[in-house]
């Protein structure tokens, strides 16, 4: 019989993925055969000519799963399909069965599955399946993740809770996400004692990580929408800081810290041309992932080949300097089966910090 777990969340960026990730991981250790649907798909990319859901893809790229893609995301929504439901054109009754029809036969071929929702618990009401009602439809037993912290914390997981209970779905486990070491036990604290009058566990997730929580250059050069002149190893480099070129030059090279994603100006001629001297210096390679060359300006011939000689990193685009810093910083990075470096460290941490046994027995008795 194949176990199940539903793991929903208490809204975007709690790191619900990482932690279905994670959650296959170790599965993979236990069950001979391990599976993933993500039952409704928000969010979706093109593969071998079918519209699915990002994050189906992503366990399917990570864990070789693609040929179960199709079950893996059984309803994708289109920008019209709340549209259609609302009009009378698509039955909810037909999307439910293609959901149930498809986690069916992924628990024939399973001993382990994991069933995404999307979002918060809301999320697909108006097609007549929230997170709660595709638990409930499935049948399986639901863990929460949340974001760490205390008075929103608690104010966002009550809010989520209110839908499964109406629907008459217990959440089985809470699982506190994104903690900052420092305080991790006192969230925990004050989290157990906010819950204490309901039958739920509560249990600590993934301390907060830069690495997991800032993008690489490749990701960064599709936000900006410029090409990024970079070899495959440097595309995977993560900006742990943005940094904007307005100081001096001499100023900038003293800011620098480990990592660091540089926004220049198409006119900083002199930024470019020391930038591009310091990459070649070890002491510095460390500290500079590339930089973003902005504005509407052409850079100068000279100074485009001596950026180009010295093989730093850079994207190239027409956004403004603020444009383009805001849209970096606004943006939560999600993961892609290409970025080795975090899928690599969300394995090793699902290794040393998730309790997967305890997990599994909670859901699973």
């Amino acid at each position: 019989m194949c176990k199940k777990i539903f793991v929903a969340a208490t809204g975007q960026n709690c790191g619900k993925s990482t932690v279905c990730l994670s959650l296959l991981h170790r599965a993979a250790k236990k069950y001979k055969r391990i599976g993933f649907i993500k039952p409704l798909g928000p969010k979706l990319v093109e593969f071998r000519g079918l519209q699915v859901d990002k994050d189906a893809l992503l366990m399917a790229q990570i864990f070789g799963l693609e040929e179960q893609i199709s079950d893996m995301s059984p309803v994708p929504l289109y920008p019209k399909t709340t549209r259609q439901v609302l009009d009378g054109e698509i039955s909810s009754a037909t999307l439910g069965e293609q959901m149930l029809s498809a986690c069916q036969r992924l628990e024939e071929k399973c001993d382990f599955l994991v069933i995404e929702g999307a979002g918060h618990a809301g999320v697909g009401s108006v097609i007549g399946y929230n997170n709660a009602q595709v638990a409930k439809l499935l049948d399986a037993p639901v863990m929460m993740v949340s974001e760490g912290g205390i008075g929103r914390a608690i104010d966002s997981i009550n809010l989520n809770l209110s839908e499964f209970n109406q629907t008459g779905v217990p959440v089985h486990l809470l699982l506190v996400n994104k903690l900052h070491a420092e305080k991790r036990q006192l969230n925990l604290h004050y989290l157990n004692k906010a819950f204490a009058h309901l039958d739920m566990h509560i249990e600590g997730g993934f301390n907060f990580s830069p690495i997991l929580a800032n993008p690489t250059l490749k990701r960064i050069s599709r936000l900006l929408n410029g090409p990024l002149q970079a070899n495959e190893e440097q595309g995977l480099r993560i900006a742990h800081s943005v940094q904007l070129g307005s100081a001096s030059a001499q100023r900038v090279a003293d800011l620098l810290k480990e990592s660091t994603l540089l926004m220049v100006h198409t006119s900083r001629d002199e930024l470019m041309v020391m930038l591009a001297s310091l990459y070649h210096l070890p002491e510095y390679r460390h500290k500079i992932t590339g930089m973003v060359i902005a504005g509407h300006a052409p850079v100068s011939p000279i100074t485009l080949k001596i950026v180009d000689d010295s093989h730093i990193p850079y994207i190239r685009t027409q956004m403004t300097t603020s444009e383009a810093f805001s849209r970096i910083k606004d943006d939560v990075s999600k993961i892609n089966a290409e970025d080795l470096e975090k899928t690599n460290l969300i394995r090793h941490l699902a290794d040393v910090e998730l309790d997967f046994e305890k997990i599994d027995a909670i859901l699973n008795p």
